[in-house]
């Protein structure tokens, strides 16, 4: 049977032993290349590998995921721990890896502590936003504070720094987000994140307000990498759109176990599994 976790020809790949001294600089790289950095976002090691071994040429992690697989509520600021040891598992994949850390599960000091042992543990980046837990949005100061102390601290480290306007529908979201991201790139984030942006005009124009990187989250029923790269972003996240995915294939297995219809999905064996666990260099 062929391999269905088996490694692809995809364009821009960096597929390569991840080392202390390269890691930061291969994953700002990657939104400096002729094509943006396609970014899939997993939710433990097994999906992370899995990708990695897709020849992803980088992997990051979903809040959604990660915090709801612990069966705890994402954006609450309650997956810390599972946090913390899903990064230090996934640091062990020789491509980059950026973690999803909410709004950054503390003040601006506690959060650069955090990201000085993630960067610590071989972690490439960090994402940290501006919606709040009761669906508003922060201050910018605070998150603009937040990115200070982490370029303070861990000065290599790529801070992603996301504003929520579309997302929570802040009222004027597009002044709201260019008043924001040109604040945070201000204060030293590597690149803005802007999600549930949709309209080309819309984000031509967050491209068009600062000099960092756009990082936009892909909705399959808007937008197209091409189509995007186009508009000059050079980040596309999928967000939780996988763990989502995930869900629904799990759901219509087991219905169709249950119902006596044939299961046409490609699934990988237990060996080929298992194997996503065995050390790198000993890996088919």
């Amino acid at each position: 049977m062929a391999s269905v976790l088996r490694m692809r020809d995809v364009p821009g790949t960096m597929r390569q032993k991840k080392t202390g001294e390269n890691r930061f600089a291969r994953f700002k790289a990657l939104h400096h290349a002729a094509e943006p950095l396609l970014l899939p976002n997993a939710w433990d090691y097994a999906s992370a590998a899995a990708l990695e071994a897709a020849g992803f040429a980088a992997v990051g992690t979903t809040s959604l995921g990660v915090a709801v697989a612990a069966g705890k509520p994402d954006a609450q600021a309650a997956a810390l721990e599972e946090t913390i040891a899903l990064a230090g598992v996934l640091a062990r994949l020789p491509c980059p890896v950026t973690v999803d850390l909410e709004a950054g599960f503390g003040d601006p000091a506690e959060t650069a502590d955090l990201a000085a042992r993630l960067a610590a543990l071989g972690i490439a980046g960090v994402n940290i936003e501006d919606g709040r837990p009761d669906g508003s949005l922060s201050d910018p100061e605070r998150l603009r504070a937040t990115v200070r102390a982490v370029k303070e601290r861990v000065p290599d480290l790529f801070v992603n720094a996301r504003t929520d306007a579309f997302w929570l529908s802040a009222p004027h979201p597009l002044e709201a987000a260019i008043t924001r991201i040109r604040a945070y790139a201000e204060a030293g984030a590597d690149g803005v994140f802007v999600p549930a942006i949709v309209s080309d005009e819309h984000i031509a124009a967050v491209v068009g307000a600062v000099d960092v990187p756009v990082n936009v989250l892909f909705l399959p029923d808007h937008h197209t990498v091409s189509g995007l790269a186009s508009l000059g972003v050079r980040r596309i996240s999928m967000g939780s759109l996988l763990f989502r995915a995930a869900l629904a294939a799990v759901l219509r297995t087991a219905n169709a176990v249950r119902t006596g219809e044939e299961i046409t999905e490609k699934i990988p064996g237990y060996a080929e599994v298992n194997d996503l666990a065995a050390p790198l260099e000993s890996r088919p």
